[in-house]
């Protein structure tokens, strides 16, 4: 059954909005059979849209392909092109992310992107790198891998491990190098 499901929640905790997905989406045992679905999803969703506030602020809205939320695990899956719009205390936009996966881990409140993750704020700034995590409580985002750059002066900067907010207004590569179209006269 595909549905359409706008869901409003806070921001802490992810939890609340899981909760609101109707139960009738899927089913916790095969058809008449009485057999649990171990493995399987307890609940499913295409074409999610989610928006989280921080009171009453919107601050992110997400939006995904497909939603599974699996309950004995504290764990939902999204996939099918996954997009974040961040927004900052005054509800303007400030950057997007995309990925072609992200993971929720209900227990920690935290979501992680996966595969071809790109962040782009909207002062020029844009992230490259394969893995992301976003914590929602002190609005980070990071990641220990391969990242790369490229500022709003088009500098090229690569490294390993990387933190910011979802601004990225303060943001920094814990094991950088890279490359600069700067001048020596240019700061």
């Amino acid at each position: 059954m595909k549905m359409r499901i706008p869901i409003v929640i806070s921001i802490t905790p992810f939890v609340t909005m899981l909760m609101l997905f109707s139960p009738g989406c899927s089913s916790p045992t095969s058809a008449g059979t009485g057999e649990t679905s171990e493995g399987r999803p307890d609940q499913e969703s295409w074409e999610v849209t989610i928006t989280m506030t921080d009171a009453g602020v919107q601050r992110a809205i997400v939006q995904a392909g497909h939603l599974e939320k699996f309950n004995d695990r504290l764990y939902v899956l999204l996939d099918q092109k996954v997009e974040v719009d961040f927004f900052d205390m005054e509800e303007k936009h400030s950057s997007r992310l995309t990925s072609q996966l992200a993971e929720v881990d209900e227990k920690s409140d935290f979501m992680r992107a996966i595969q071809n993750v790109v962040v782009k704020s909207d002062s020029g700034v844009t992230l490259f790198t394969d893995t992301l995590s976003w914590d929602h409580a002190q609005g980070t985002i990071y990641t220990d891998d391969s990242v790369m750059i490229t500022t709003e002066k088009q500098d090229t900067l690569y490294g390993i491990g990387f933190e910011s907010d979802v601004q990225m207004e303060h943001w920094k590569i814990l094991r950088p190098s890279g490359v600069t179209n700067r001048g020596d006269d240019e700061k």
